[in-house]
Formats: C-alpha cells, sequence, structure tokens
C-alpha cells in the first residue's frame, strides 16, 4: 500500500533486489546482522521483525550491531582518528551521545551511550574532539556528517560469534517506552 510514505518501503522487495544484484540465493544466507540503534523506532524494529522471520524461516544466525559501533567503524573506515563524540538525534531535544577513540584500524568505547541535552553536546564538542552523525551538522556547526553504511555493519560482523536469538533481540532504547491509548 502506497500512502505517499516513502519510509514505508517495500522491504522485503529491497531484499530481494540485493540479493539478485548479488547474486546470491536466499538459502545461501547464514547469518543476518541487525543494526539495533539507537535510531528509529519504527526501522529498527521493521529490521529486527525481519531478522526474526528469517532466523523462524530460514534458520540463520542473528547478530546485533549498535548504531554508535558501527558508526565509529565507519569514522575509522573514513580515515577520521583521534577522538570523538558519536551524536545521533534522540528527539524530544536530546540525543543520544558517545565517546570513542579512533586509531587506524582500531576504535574503542571511552564514555558508554547516554542521553544527553543539546547545551550538554554542545559542552562535549567545545571539551573534546569531532562530533560526528548522521545528522550532526543540522545540530552543531563544526561537525562531521558519518552515516552507518551496510558494509561497515558487514565487516563488523565478520568474525563475531555473539549470535543472539531472534525472541531476545531487542532494540537499544535508553528511555522508557510509553504507549497511550487513544480514547474516543
Amino acid at each position: 500500500m502506497d500512502n505517499g510514505d516513502h519510509r514505508s518501503a517495500d522491504t522485503l522487495g529491497m531484499v530481494e533486489a540485493v540479493l539478485r544484484k548479488g547474486h546470491v540465493e536466499r538459502e545461501q544466507i547464514d547469518c543476518v546482522a541487525v543494526g539495533i540503534g539507537p535510531g528509529s523506532y519504527t526501522g529498527i524494529r521493521a529490521a529486527i521483525a525481519l531478522a526474526q522471520g528469517w532466523q523462524l524461516g530460514r534458520g540463520v544466525r542473528l547478530l546485533a550491531i549498535s548504531s554508535v559501533e558501527c558508526l565509529a567503524a565507519q569514522a575509522c573506515a573514513e580515515g577520521l582518528f583521534g577522538r570523538v563524540e558519536v551524536v545521533i538525534d534522540a528527539q524530544q531535544k536530546e540525543f543520544y551521545l558517545a565517546g570513542y577513540d579512533i586509531q587506524a584500524g582500531a576504535w574503542r568505547e571511552t564514555e558508554p551511550l547516554r542521553l544527553a541535552t543539546l547545551a550538554q553536546v554542545r559542552e562535549r564538542q567545545g571539551a573534546s574532539g569531532a562530533l560526528i552523525g548522521p545528522e550532526a551538522s543540522r545540530w552543531f556547526p563544526g561537525s562531521r556528517v558519518v552515516f552507518p553504511h551496510a558494509t561497515t555493519l558487514g565487516r563488523l560482523a565478520l568474525g563475531r560469534s555473539d549470535f543472539v536469538a531472534g525472541e531476545e533481540m531487542e532494540p537499544i532504547y535508553l528511555r522508557e517506552t510509553k504507549f497511550v491509548k487513544h480514547s474516543r
């Protein structure tokens, strides 16, 4: 159904197109790596649901990889070295923020993922290295826009063995999820 919202893309159709382009059959897939956020609630939930379905239907192994780790690895791949703060818009006037030290071919977390206000991120920007993230320049002048690439996610998955059962795969949320039932 096309309701004009292009974010509700045909995910399975995209998967099929990528498999065709790569000359890969579904039966050849033995592991699915999933970015589990933080990020878009709907997008992450859809990715997890697709991976869970693939595991149920085909018996593949699943890997859950955080978006901030993928962004740090992408920054490393792009040659951005030194101290960085990974920043992702968390909505509600807050940001996801994590610190990394990136060297050639390696990165390590120096500050764990947390929620921060705009003022707190600006303070970190002035006190430490570069700010990087998907929309970093929108909020923070002088920052660097870095997107997590699927190839980087795949490289992170290589050699990992911390597989997770589909029913145990959960998105990264740093605030309590609240659902409000609409009353008529």
